[in-house]
Order: C-alpha cells, then structure tokens, then sequence
C-alpha cells in the first residue's frame, strides 16, 4: 500500500505542479515586459510620429480626418487629453465637410474619450444631441459609447437610487448593441460576453471567448480586453488561478501595446495582495497608478487610488518586518561573532599552556639526563668498591639503557649525525668536518624522502590528480614524469594549491625553491590552461570534486 500510493504522488506531482510553474513563468514575463517599458513606449510613440509627419504632407480634408481619427485611435488608451484635442479636430474637419455620418462618428469618438477624462455630464449632452436615426450605420457604436458612459456612472452615483438608474440604462443599451452589431463583430462579442457574465453562464462564455481568443494577433489591442473577460468568468467560477493566468495575459497585452488606460493589472496587483504577494503587488499598483495619471484616466485614477493606500500599507509593514529580521539576523551574527572569539581565545590560552607544559617537560628531561650521568659516575664507583653489587649495577645499566633508548628515539637521526661529526673531531680531520658540515648530502637526501613521503600521501588522498591536471592544459604532454618520478616539481606546487595553500611564499618555503622559481612554474602552466587563465586555479581547486 506504501508502495502505491508513492507511485501515485510520483506520476501525478508534475500535474500539480504545472499550473504553478506556468503561472511563475507568465510572472516572469510579464515582469520582463515592464522592466522593458521603455522599448515599447518608443515603438508607440513612433507610429504617433509617423502620423504626424504624414499630415504634414496632407491637403484635402478627407484625408486629414482620416489621420485624426488614427491620432485619435493611437491616443485613445495612452493619452486622453491629445485623444480628447484629435477627437475635437476631427469633428471640426467633419463639420467642414458636412458630412453627417463622420460628424456622428466624431461626435461618438470624443463623447467616448470624455468619458474616460470624467466628463460625464459633456459627455451625455453629446450624446443627446445625436440625430443618431439619420447615421443607422453607427447605432452599434452609439448604445456602445452609451452602455460604457452609464456603467462609469454608476461608479460615481451619489445614492443606491441613482446607481440603480444607471445600471438599468446600461443594460438597455447592452441589448440594444446586439441588434446593430453584425454577430461574427468583436463589438458584438464583448457584449454578447458580459451578458453571459451577468446572467451566471460562465460555461457558455468560456466555451465562446476561449474559441475566439486563440485567433487574435498579439498586435489586436482588443486581445487584452477578451483575457479580462475570461479572468472575470473565472473569478465568478471562484478558479483563482486561472483568474490570475488570464489577468496576466491580459496585463501583458495591455503594456506591450503600451496602453494606459487598462484594469488588468490593477485587478493582479489586489489578487496577489490577497495571496501575500506583496512586492509584485506594490509593483504593480505603482505601475498602474503612474499609467492611469499619465493617460488622465480619471475612473482608473480613482479606483487604483482606493487600493493604493491597502497595498502601500501591506509593503511599508513587509519593509518593517525585513528590516527587523535584518536586525536581528546581525545581532544574531554579532552574539555569534563574540561567542567564536572567546572560543578562539580559550583556544589560544589553552595553546599557551601546552607550549609551556612542553617546555617544563624538556627541563625535566634534561634534568633526568643529567640525573642519570651522575646515577652512571656512583654505579662505577660502587663496582669498584664492592664487587658484590656487580650483578645489580649491570640490572641499573640495562634499565638506564633501554630508558635512554626510549628517550632518544625521536632524534636518533640527529644523534647519528652528531657522532658522525663527533669522530671526525676526534680524528683532527677538520678540513673534512668544515667539508661534511657545508655538504647539502645530508638535507637532500632527507629532503627527496620528504618529497617521495608527500606524493605517495598527496596521491593517496588524491589517487587521480596528475590524469585531472593534465586535462586542464591544452597539450596533455606538457607534464611529463622522469623514471621512478611520483610528482615533479610542477605538479607538487599544484598540489600544495590543492590543499589550499596559495601563497607563492608559503609554497617556496615548503618545497625549498625560490620565490621566483615558484612564481615562474604557476605562470608557465596558467598560460598553457586550457579555460580561462584566471580560471585556471580554481579548476585545480575542483580536482577530485566530482565538479
């Protein structure tokens, strides 16, 4: 049974983990999106000048409306008041031109834009003086513009009663778009989406927005409009999560095509407050209220300026909470700084106590060597004056004997080469005493023991270093052994640098070499690495690492 159900969480964890993985992504993403905000605003900024630099060559009024009411699209979600400004153009090229159908089509433009600067009263006096039966053709756009003014309304309703009003007339508007609209028309569509929203069929409506969206470019400035609308579809079914996905896609879409007047992000930025979330919420509601001032969207001004002060608040706290951990953490360090240096003290003093035990220990030695001369002077004397004591004072002799053996074994080497010198001495061959003391026969040998002892330990601990070292150069015959050879002088520096020991100095007087010696051989092989030079060392440092 143990068995099973780990097989379980092994196949299905990756599906559990997926959707948080994909959400982690689009994050990334669209934080990505808006560290680049600056590339994007550039892009729009010249398509605006591209219009103008055509109007200049522009002669006719035709033409100029044309180009006015593209201003007008391009400054509709990024710049209200020159939206507002190209919109009042064109309806004075429109007048000029006498032509009813472009005088409503302006007229419907900047009672839209004056919706968005919070001119609701403006607005609706347009609106009312629309002869909207003498243009048919753009009753859609009408009950459009108008469904969208009486829904911003209704925001800013002074009472329950007067809310009610305007929502009521929003909906008669709503069902008016779609007699007007053509059904396969995105106008139709968004219409048709928030009715489905409205009446609780949220199935129906994914199953229609979801089949359509996959069909828009990432260019459409409406593709942000269907993901808020799947976001919000979401948010009625309570799936959070794809609330979130959709809310992201929607807000990436919004700030590519840099438009300022947007909820996506907002909406994200509260979402992920409620989740804990808080820098990214910040962020994002810093962000959103910087567009919404820069567009003058007023109704985005004032909701984001509702929640700014909640998430203000949940960051200054977080900010508060991570500076005292940061506090806490350094007195923490410090307590623990203080704690290893009376360690290191105690170890110190401990040390101290040792070196003097070892020098009262070799006082008392030489004291004991001294005892034992005089003890060696009264057994001759005894044996010459009582022979019966012959047999105990050879006893005292072995004992003393095999004590001095025990004692001097540790510089029994020294003590031959001592008596080695002694004879000669004694000899009155000082021409060959001054010879033996100057020779380095003696240091050499025991210095080719000291090297031959270190590399069968080093290549002990390290059983493939010369095969790994060779890899690090270029020509792998660059090191090269002599018969009977461990290690050669190159390798032994390098292996010194293995166990950590870097200094050129500290090498020098370990192997007896000079410091420029040590110094050349680590700048030979650093050019003949097969990495980067100043990379070279550090790979050393990984030999016998698995790394």
């Amino acid at each position: 049974m143990h068995k099973f159900w780990t097989l379980v969480i092994i196949i299905f964890f990756p599906i559990f983990l997926f959707p948080q993985t994909k959400i982690d992504s689009l994050l990334n993403e669209l934080d990505a999106t808006i560290d680049n905000s600056q590339k994007y605003r550039a892009k729009k900024e010249a398509e605006i000048n591209k219009l103008n630099e055509l109007l200049k060559y522009t002669s006719t009024n035709v033409q100029k409306y044309a180009i006015y009411g593209k201003l007008y699209g391009e400054y509709r979600f990024y710049q209200s008041d020159s939206a507002l400004s190209y919109a009042r153009k064109n309806l004075r090229i429109a007048n000029q031109l006498k032509d009813v159908t472009k005088i409503n089509t302006a007229k419907l433009n900047l009672a839209s834009i004056m919706e968005t600067l919070g001119m609701y009263k403006e607005a609706t006096d347009i609106l009312n003086k629309i002869d909207i039966q003498s243009t048919p053709k753009i009753k859609g756009t009408y009950f459009g513009v108008s469904s969208s003014l009486y829904l911003s309304m209704s925001y800013y309703a002074a009472s329950a009663e007067e809310k009610n009003k305007y929502i009521l007339l929003r909906k008669q508007y709503s069902d008016s778009i779609l007699k007007f609209y053509p059904v396969e028309s995105k106008s139709h569509l968004f219409t048709k989406s928030n009715q489905l929203i409205d009446s609780g069929k949220y199935q129906e409506n994914l199953d229609l927005l979801l089949n359509y969206f996959p069909k828009m470019s990432d260019t459409d400035t409406d593709q942000a409009v269907v993901a808020y609308l799947i976001s919000q579809t979401y948010q009625h079914k309570k799936d959070y999560e794809l609330e979130k996905k959709w809310l992201i896609i929607s807000a990436i879409s919004d700030l590519r095509l840099e438009k300022k007047e947007y909820i996506s992000l907002r909406a994200l930025a509260f979402l992920l407050y409620k989740e804990g979330d808080i820098d990214r919420s910040y962020t994002y509601i810093k962000r959103s209220l910087e567009d919404a001032l820069f567009c003058n969207a007023r109704l985005r001004t004032y909701e984001i300026s509702r929640m700014m002060p909640i998430i203000n608040e949940a960051y200054e706290k977080q900010n508060e909470t991570n500076h005292n951990q940061l506090v806490l953490f350094l007195v923490s360090a410090s307590v623990l700084s203080l704690i290893l240096l009376a360690i290191l003290f105690l170890f110190f003093k401990q040390i101290k106590k040792l070196a003097r035990a070892k020098r009262v220990i070799s006082i008392a030695n030489k004291q004991s060597i001294e005892l034992n001369q005089e003890l060696k002077i009264i057994n001759e004397k005894l044996n010459e004056t009582n022979t019966t004591l012959k047999e105990a004072n050879l006893v005292k002799e072995i004992y003393i004997g095999r004590y001095m053996d025990q004692c001097s074994t540790y510089i029994s080497k020294l003590d031959g080469y001592r008596r080695k010198l002694n004879i000669i001495l004694s000899s009155g061959k000082t021409k060959e005493l001054a010879q033996v003391i100057k020779s380095q026969d003696f240091i050499e040998v025991e210095l080719r023991e000291f090297h031959n002892n270190f590399d069968k330990t080093f290549l002990l601990l390290f059983p493939n270093f010369i095969e790994e070292f060779s890899n690090l150069l270029t020509d792998k015959e660059d090191i090269k052994l002599k018969a009977g050879e461990l290690m050669n002088t190159e390798l032994r520096i390098f292996a010194l640098i293995r166990l950590g020991i870097s200094d050129s100095v500290k090498i020098s007087e370990f192997l007896r070499y000079s410091l420029s010696t040590i110094y050349n051989y680590r700048t030979k092989l650093r050019n003949k690495a097969l990495g980067p030079r100043d990379e070279f060392e550090v790979n050393v440092m990984r030999i016998g690492t698995n790394k």
